[in-house]
C-alpha cells in the first residue's frame, strides 16, 4: 500500500440518488439549447448559423481575401475548429463546401477551388480543395475592426469571436437557410438581392408598409437553380405568418434532339434536386409502366453550358403530355415549405418577412451608428493630437529649450503642459514627434487636415445625432450593395401551371392527323400541320425555297426519290414538327435528309411521294434527257431503284403525278425548254429505263425536270459561265410566262429560253412553275425576281447575287 493511501476500510462511496426524469428533463433542455442557439439556427440579423460565421470571421482574420490566393480549406477548418468551434472537422467543412456552392446559395460567400461537389455528389476531402473569401464575404465581415458588433469569449476564453458579422446585406433572405433543431426547424428559400433591397428601402422611408407593399418589391423567393415557382398563394402565407409552401418546376422545352426524335430538354432543375436523381426516378417509371413513350435519357451537363438533362421520346407520343406526366411522378416538380425561424435576441421566432426585414434594418442601424461614433471619435482624437501640434508649432523654438532644459522625459512632459496648457496626450505625441515634421510645409499639411477633420467631424456628428440622416446613409449603404452585387431574377413566378391543364387532358399518343411533309432545296424535311398555309414557300419564310410538299397523314408513309433512282421509304412521324409562319412554314428547325436517310455519296434528294398505290404513279427526268413514268408500287423493302440508269446519268427531277392533263418540262444547259402532255408518255415498270424526253446537243445535259399546269405558271432561268466556281457568278435572270413557250413532241429539243450575253455560255439555274416564283440565295436570304418580260428568247438582267434555288408555293 502506498505511504498517503487511506486503509481498504477507510474509503467511503459518494453515491447521489437522482431522480431520473429530472436528470433527463435538466440533460435534454441543456442538449436542446446547444443545438438551437449553438448550431441549428441562423440569427436573423446575419442570417447565419454559428459555424458559418466562424469559418467567415476566421478566414477574413487570417487575412484570405478575394485578393489573395487560395488555400487549403483543411487549413481553415483547422483554424475554425482550434479556436472557436469546439465540434468536429466533419461539421465545419460541410458548412464550408455549402456556403461555396452556387447551386445552394443565391450569393456565394466562399469561392471555392476544386471539387466542391454537386447536386447529386459529395464535394473531395478537404484536403484537396482550396478556398478563399468571395467579395461578397468581405462585405458581410467589414466593419469588424470599427467596433459595430459586440465580441465574446470563445469555448475555452482564450479568445474572441463576433456575437454576430455587420452584414452589409440581408443574408437570411438572399441565401436562406435551413436546419434541423430539438423540437424545431428552419427553411427559408433564397430571395434576389435587388428585390430584397429594394423593400429595405422602402420600409426606411415608409415603416407602417403593409404585406402587399412589400410584395410589390419582393414577389417571391429567387432560387439559385431558376426554374418556375407555379402558384403564388402559398408565398403569401408564407410572407404573412412565416409559414407556407410552394410549387417549383424545372425549366423545359421540347426540341428536335435528333434527327428521327424529339424530346423533353430540361435546363433548370427545382432547387435541390440533382439531375441523376430524375434521371433514377424516370428509369423506376418507365420499369414499372407507369409512364411510357420514353425512349432514353441523357444528362448532358457541363460547367460551360450548365444543366441540360434530355428526354428522348418515342415517335409517336405527344412530348408535351408526356412531360405533364413527368412533372406529376418525378421531382421535376417540387414543393418547398417556408418555416421561418431565426434566433431574435437569443430566443428562437417564427418570422413574417417583414419581422425579417425589420430585424435586419435595426441590425443594420445599429451598425452603422457604432461604425460612425467610432470613426467620431477617432476624428476627435486625431484633432485633438493636430491641434496640440500646431500650438506647439508656432511656439517651437521654446518648446526646444524646453525640452533641452529638462532632466528627463517626464520634467518637460509636466513643464510643457504647464506653459502650453496642453493635454498629456498632446504632450507625448509632440515629445515622440520627429524633427523632419518641424518644417513650414508640415504646418500646412497640419493645418489643411485640421480643417479637413472638423468636416468630417461635422459630417459624422450629424449621422449620429439625427436619425434620419442615418437612416439615408443606411439607405444609400444598401443601393451601392444591391448595384455591386445584384443579379438578374432567376426564378419564374407564375400564378398557375398556364397551359398543364390542357396538355394533360391531351392524348399521350399523337393522332394520325392530316400533314404536310415538306423538301427544301437545302435537303431539309420537316412536316407541319396540314392546316397550315403554304403560301409562297422560300426565304419570305427565312429559309431555302420548298422544292415539293406531299399531303400524307401523321403516322402514314412517305416516300424520298433521290438523284441515283432510288425510292426511300420514311415514317412521317419520325420527321421534325416546324411552325407555320405567316408567309410559310419555317424549314430551320427540319432534319438534314442525309441525317434521317442512309444516302450515298453525291446522292441527294430530288423529291417526294405519298406512297399511295391509287396515285397515278412518279414522272422522273434525268440529267441525260431521258423521261420515265413508273406505276405506282410500294414494295415491302426499305428502298428500291424506280428507274435503270445508264453509266453516269442521274435524275435530275421527280414528282408524283396528280393528273393526266399537266405538262411535263425539261430545261437544258444550253437554254433549251421542251415541254410536252405527261398522258404522252406510257407507265413503265420500275426496272425499265425510260424513254427519251429532251434531244440534247453535245456536251449538253437537263438542268431541271419537273411538272407543271399551264395556267398561271412563269419559267425563271440564270445564265451565266461554264468557267465561274458554282455559287459565285450572280449570271442573268429572266422570267417569262409560260405561255410563250410552244409545245412541242417528246424527244425533240424544244425552243429556246434564254438568250446568253458575252461571257456566257451556260445556263445555271432553270425553273417552271406556278406564280409567285420565290427565289433564294445558299444562305437562304430573298432575292427578288425581275418581272415577266414576255420574251421567250431574251437575255434577262443582272442578278443581285448568285441565286441557289427557286420556288412556289
Amino acid at each position: 500500500m502506498a505511504k498517503n493511501e487511506a486503509p481498504d476500510d477507510e474509503i467511503t462511496e459518494r453515491i447521489t440518488d437522482v431522480d431520473i426524469s429530472s436528470e433527463m428533463e435538466t440533460s435534454f433542455l441543456e442538449y436542446a439549447y446547444s443545438v438551437i442557439y449553438s448550431r441549428a439556427l441562423p440569427d436573423a440579423r446575419d442570417g447565419l448559423k454559428p459555424v458559418q460565421r466562424r469559418i467567415l470571421y476566421s478566414m477574413d482574420d487570417m487575412g484570405i481575401g478575394p485578393n489573395k490566393s487560395h488555400v487549403k480549406s483543411a487549413r481553415v477548418v483547422g483554424q475554425v475548429m482550434g479556436q472557436l468551434h469546439p465540434h468536429g472537422d466533419g461539421a465545419i467543412y460541410d458548412a464550408l463546401v455549402r456556403t461555396a456552392q452556387p447551386w445552394s446559395m443565391r450569393l456565394p460567400l466562399i469561392d471555392g477551388h476544386g471539387n466542391f461537389g454537386s447536386l447529386d455528389a459529395g464535394p473531395a476531402a478537404m484536403r484537396y480543395t482550396e478556398c478563399r473569401m468571395a467579395m461578397a464575404a468581405t462585405a458581410m465581415t467589414a466593419g469588424l475592426d470599427e467596433n459595430t458588433v459586440d465580441f465574446r469569449a470563445n469555448y475555452d476564453g482564450k479568445e474572441t469571436e463576433p456575437s454576430v458579422l455587420p452584414a452589409a446585406f440581408p443574408n437570411l433572405l438572399v441565401n436562406g437557410s435551413t436546419g434541423i433543431a430539438v423540437g424545431m426547424a428552419t427553411n427559408i428559400p433564397p430571395h434576389n438581392l435587388v428585390e430584397v433591397v429594394q423593400a429595405l428601402r422602402h420600409l426606411i422611408k415608409s415603416p407602417d408598409a403593409d404585406l402587399g407593399t412589400l410584395m410589390r418589391f419582393v414577389p417571391g423567393p429567387d432560387l439559385p437553380t431558376g426554374g418556375k415557382i407555379i402558384g403564388l398563394d402559398g408565398i403569401a402565407d408564407a410572407y404573412a405568418t412565416g409559414r407556407g409552401s410552394f410549387k417549383i418546376r424545372a425549366t423545359a422545352r421540347i426540341e428536335q434532339v435528333s434527327p428521327r426524335r424529339r424530346g423533353v430538354v430540361v435546363t433548370e432543375l427545382p432547387y435541390t434536386v440533382g439531375p441523376e436523381r430524375i434521371i433514377e426516378q424516370i428509369k423506376q417509371l418507365v420499369q414499372s409502366k407507369r409512364v411510357s413513350g420514353i425512349a432514353d435519357v441523357k444528362d448532358l451537363s457541363d460547367l460551360a453550358h450548365g444543366t441540360r438533362l434530355v428526354i428522348e421520346v418515342k415517335n409517336g407520343i405527344n412530348p408535351d403530355v408526356l412531360l405533364e406526366q413527368l412533372y406529376k411522378f418525378t421531382k421535376l416538380e417540387d414543393s418547398f415549405s417556408i418555416n421561418a425561424v431565426a434566433l431574435v435576441e437569443g430566443q428562437p421566432r417564427t418570422l413574417s418577412i417583414k419581422e425579417m426585414l425589420e430585424v435586419y434594418l435595426d441590425h443594420r442601424l445599429d451598425v452603422t451608428l457604432r461604425r460612425t461614433q467610432y470613426q467620431l471619435d477617432k476624428a476627435n482624437d486625431r484633432l485633438h493630437l493636430v491641434e496640440g501640434l500646431l500650438i506647439a508649432i508656432v511656439d517651437i523654438d521654446d518648446v526646444i529649450a524646453i525640452i533641452r532644459s529638462s532632466d528627463d522625459v517626464a520634467q518637460a512632459r509636466t513643464r510643457l503642459m504647464e506653459v502650453f496648457d496642453l493635454s498629456e496626450a498632446q504632450t507625448n505625441y509632440i515629445l515622440d514627434l520627429p524633427l523632419r515634421r518641424l518644417t513650414k510645409y508640415s504646418t500646412i499639411e497640419l493645418e489643411t487636415e485640421r480643417d479637413t477633420l472638423r468636416e468630417t467631424i461635422a459630417r459624422l456628428t450629424e449621422i449620429v445625432e439625427n436619425p434620419e440622416v442615418l437612416r439615408e446613409l443606411v439607405s444609400k449603404d444598401l443601393a451601392e450593395v444591391a448595384k455591386q452585387f445584384g443579379t438578374p431574377r432567376r426564378t419564374v413566378l407564375l400564378a398557375s401551371s398556364g397551359a398543364a391543364t390542357t396538355a394533360a387532358a391531351a392524348p399521350l399518343e399523337v393522332a394520325d392527323d392530316p400533314c404536310w411533309v415538306l423538301l427544301s432545296s437545302a435537303g431539309l424535311l420537316a412536316r407541319v400541320d396540314s392546316d397550315a398555309e403554304l403560301p409562297d414557300a422560300g426565304p419570305r419564310a427565312n429559309h431555302d425555297v420548298l422544292v415539293t410538299a406531299v399531303a400524307t397523314t401523321a403516322r402514314a408513309e412517305f416516300g424520298l426519290l433521290t438523284s441515283s433512282g432510288r425510292l426511300i421509304k420514311g415514317r412521317t412521324i419520325e420527321l421534325p414538327t416546324v411552325p407555320a409562319t405567316a408567309n410559310a412554314p419555317n424549314l430551320q428547325g427540319g432534319s438534314k435528309v442525309s441525317e434521317l436517310f442512309g444516302l450515298e455519296p453525291g446522292e441527294r434528294a430530288v423529291g417526294l411521294t405519298t406512297l399511295n398505290p391509287d396515285s397515278l404513279g412518279l414522272a422522273l427526268g434525268t440529267r441525260d434527257g431521258i423521261v420515265k413514268r413508273v406505276n405506282p408500287e410500294v414494295l415491302n423493302k426499305d428502298s428500291w431503284e424506280v428507274i435503270r440508269l445508264s453509266g453516269g446519268d442521274s435524275v435530275v427531277g421527280a414528282v408524283e403525278l396528280t393528273s393526266e392533263d399537266v405538262e411535263l418540262v425539261f430545261i437544258s444547259s444550253d437554254a433549251q425548254l421542251l415541254h410536252f402532255p405527261a398522258s404522252g408518255v406510257r407507265a413503265q415498270g420500275r426496272s425499265a429505263g425510260g424513254i427519251g424526253g429532251i434531244k440534247l446537243a453535245a456536251k449538253q445535259t437537263a438542268v431541271w425536270f419537273g411538272v407543271t399546269d399551264a395556267t398561271d405558271a412563269v419559267v425563271v432561268t440564270v445564265s451565266g459561265s461554264s468557267d465561274s466556281l458554282p455559287g459565285t457568278e450572280p449570271g442573268s435572270v429572266k422570267v417569262t410566262d409560260f405561255s410563250e413557250y410552244p409545245g412541242k413532241g417528246r424527244a425533240t429539243s424544244g425552243v429556246r429560253c434564254h438568250r446568253f450575253l458575252k461571257g456566257e455560255d451556260i445556263l445555271l439555274l432553270g425553273w417552271a412553275g406556278q406564280t409567285p416564283a420565290i427565289a433564294a440565295a445558299a444562305s437562304g436570304a430573298p432575292i427578288d425576281l425581275p418581272p415577266a418580260t414576255g420574251r421567250r428568247d431574251g437575255s434577262g438582267t443582272p442578278a443581285v447575287q448568285p441565286i441557289d434555288a427557286v420556288g412556289s408555293r
